[in-house]
């Protein structure tokens, strides 16, 4: 029989520091938290708000990493914070939890993340290809399954906005005007490759999207909670096809021509 790994000790309590203000006003509150195994930051900030702080605002939902909504910054690290085990932190320094800062501050941990709405709805949506005479004759469009796969990566987005926090072009240059930023960049991405629409997005990639802003740090894909690979498989495609189409415009008419041609 082998022998056991040893427990690993864990701490009775935890300090935190909570933003506490509106409106971008504030300070930071410590609080000691009592310590479980396995605790996520989420479990701290719902202990802190139960015992001493009840109107400690907060935006969570699921507790599983899939709707994105308690989106935060931890210890100065965009991350979800129902996905953040406490036990993978610092425990010789207290937890500094604060809202995310590419978007308005509304109270404590909740920042204003409408403007992505805004811009998803100037996206034109998926917009279908007449079906060609061998489409019609079987009467159905069928998908190669590397075509499903790249799409399948960029539909496991669960918009918790933490790649628009740390994009420099939205959070430090505040170009939220002319830059939609990696989240939407993988929509476009997401309908540009799909073999079955049939509109062109080019343009506006370039000049609404201002996808050549973009410097390719590769920060949205280090805090991607989903693991999506939002620069090499998005961004850089996107990039390439509006250089493209800058100074060879056929490659735009012959992957139409394909595209129709298709099975």
């Amino acid at each position: 029989m082998a022998p056991r790994k040893p427990e690993k000790d864990i701490p009775r309590t935890v300090r935190f520091r909570i933003f506490r203000g509106s409106r971008g006003a504030g300070l930071y509150s410590e609080y000691e938290v009592e310590n479980e195994e396995g605790m996520v930051v989420l479990d701290a900030v719902h202990q802190i708000q139960a015992r001493s702080e009840p109107d400690l605002a907060v935006r969570w939902n699921c507790k599983a990493g899939k709707c994105g909504s308690c989106s935060a910054e931890v210890n100065g690290v965009p991350k979800l914070m129902c996905m953040t085990r406490i036990d993978t932190l610092d425990p010789t320094r207290p937890v500094s939890v604060a809202p995310i800062k590419a978007f308005p501050h509304v109270k404590d941990l909740v920042a204003d993340v409408a403007w992505n709405y805004e811009v998803n709805k100037r996206i034109p949506p998926f917009t279908p290809a007449p079906m060609t005479k061998a489409e019609a004759a079987r009467g159905e469009f069928r998908m190669a399954q590397q075509d499903v796969d790249r799409l399948q990566e960029f539909r496991k987005c669960i918009e918790c906005f933490l790649c628009q926090d740390v994009c420099h072009v939205l959070r430090d240059a505040q170009k939220k005007h002319e830059f939609f930023g990696p989240r939407f960049f993988i929509r476009l991405a997401g309908l540009d490759m799909h073999p079955k629409d049939d509109l062109d997005r080019v343009p506006m990639t370039k000049h609404a999207a201002g996808v050549e802003l973009c410097n390719i740090t590769k920060c949205c894909t280090e805090v991607c909670p989903e693991h999506i690979k939002i620069t090499d498989n998005a961004l850089i495609p996107l990039k390439e096809r509006v250089v493209d189409r800058k100074y060879d415009p056929l490659v735009w008419l012959g992957s139409k021509i394909f595209k129709r041609s298709g099975a």
